[in-house]
């Protein structure tokens, strides 16, 4: 991010937003910063901007290429228009802080002017310092401004929310989401309901496919219709398809329709396929490459942070175009393979077609059979005409593989409770 180190957030107030075209999408008009359960400040999560209409929306830190006094730059990519909705464990930087009164750690009153935040070496930014004026007593006399860390001021603390919710958020952020779904399964109902609407819809999305189909749908069912389609959007297709199958096919029709096309689409292909077959367990967004794409193309590519490592194992080669269907399939390239490839050579001197695809209705016994026969970790899913339309990997079969209640913390043994404890009682 090309931008000062520190930056006071209520200078930046008003300030205009600027696509990467120079086309100004807005105005900032607050810092959105969540709250951590230890003494660490605030992690700053992204800018609030207002545009026309007086619609305000989310901008994340890291979409944000560059921050002046001028101006604000975004990166590319989409831009999310969804209303801006603040979380129980967030905190509105400009509207909560500024004149708040607190006390610093020498003991004078003051009221709080403005908050910078910093960036740290590892690219996180964080709350750090807070511009205090002392109270003087003199309606004649402006006290002196004090310039100090987050940590020196008394009276920061969290707005209060809904039964400690920020503060249960903050113990359990830097849980795996897998972890985090068992922890959340120790909760009532309720209280794990109001956790799971807290999340952000990425982190609640990786949350919901660790849990039950029937905690799922609890949650689900808890928000409201415009939310859950915004989480399942950021679903994996065929997570989201597997959800969407617990329910009754009108509401699957409503959800789908509130969804954005190009995430529903996918979602509604799956849907299609028979129970227990290649089709109903394979991610319909495998890495895709042609065949003159070069092998640092390849590695760069299964890079990319957001893949997981089952998807990122192997590179499928076909013919344009490069989205499920594709055109006619060619083959693979596993990572270890391209790893002992010279970076400029051609995908398509390398790739392996020796192994014959599944098809959408192989049953999953016979892809088990396959792939532990092969040692494989994704296999090629193709159709009649030979068009990859996805891939079964490992921990699809796995997932589908185990009994049905294998992530119900009650049909589990006691041993595999590993967060007794952490939530129990009231946090606050």
């Amino acid at each position: 991010m090309s931008t000062p180190n520190r930056v006071y957030l209520a200078r930046l107030a008003g300030v205009a937003v600027f696509d990467p075209n120079g086309d100004q999408v807005g105005r900032v008009r607050d810092a959105v910063a969540r709250m951590r359960a230890t003494q660490r400040p605030p992690e700053v999560v992204g800018l609030v901007a207002e545009m026309p209409m007086r619609r305000r929306i989310f901008l994340s830190i890291n979409r944000i290429t560059s921050i002046d006094p001028d101006a604000v730059v975004l990166g590319s990519g989409t831009l999310n228009l969804r209303r801006f909705e603040k979380r129980p464990n967030e905190l509105l930087v400009l509207q909560e802080l500024l004149d708040r009164r607190v006390q610093l750690d020498t003991g004078q009153a003051g009221s709080v002017v403005d908050v910078a935040m910093e960036c740290s070496r590892g690219g996180e930014w964080a709350l750090s310092r807070v511009a205090v004026r002392e109270h003087t007593g003199r309606l004649t006399r402006r006290g002196h401004l004090h310039q100090v860390d987050w940590d020196r001021v008394r009276g920061l603390g969290a707005v209060g929310d809904s039964r400690g919710t920020a503060n249960l958020l903050a113990v359990l952020e830097d849980m795996r989401p897998a972890d985090l779904a068992n922890a959340l399964q120790d909760l009532p109902d309720a209280r794990r309901n109001e956790v799971a609407a807290a999340l952000d819809d990425e982190r609640l999305a990786d949350v919901l496919s660790e849990l039950p189909e029937h905690d799922q749908v609890e949650i689900l069912a808890a928000l409201d219709r415009q939310r859950a389609a915004d989480v399942l959007e950021e679903m994996e297709p065929d997570d989201a398809a597997d959800l969407l199958n617990e329910l009754p096919p009108p509401e699957q029709d409503v959800l789908l329709d509130l969804m954005e096309p190009d995430e529903a689409d996918p979602v509604r292909q799956l849907l299609r396929y028979a129970s227990g077959t290649a089709g109903s367990v394979m991610t319909s967004e495998p890495v895709i490459l042609p065949p003159d794409a070069t092998v640092a193309e390849a590695l760069a590519r299964i890079r990319e942070p957001q893949l997981s490592p089952a998807v990122a194992a192997q590179v499928f080669v076909t013919r344009a175009p490069l989205t499920t269907p594709t055109g006619r399939y060619l083959g693979m390239v596993h990572f270890q393979r391209l790893l002992r490839e010279p970076p400029a050579d051609l995908l398509g001197g390398i790739v392996v077609n020796d192994i014959d695809p599944l098809r959408t209705s192989t049953p999953l016994p016979e892809i088990t059979r396959r792939m532990a026969t092969y040692d494989m970790v994704g296999m090629p899913v193709v159709d009649r005409n030979n068009r990859l339309v996805g891939a079964v990997t490992v921990d699809d079969v796995l997932d589908h593989s185990l009994p049905r209640d294998w992530r119900d913390r009650d049909a589990a043994s006691p041993s595999s409770a590993t967060h007794d404890g952490i939530l129990d009682g009231d946090d606050e």
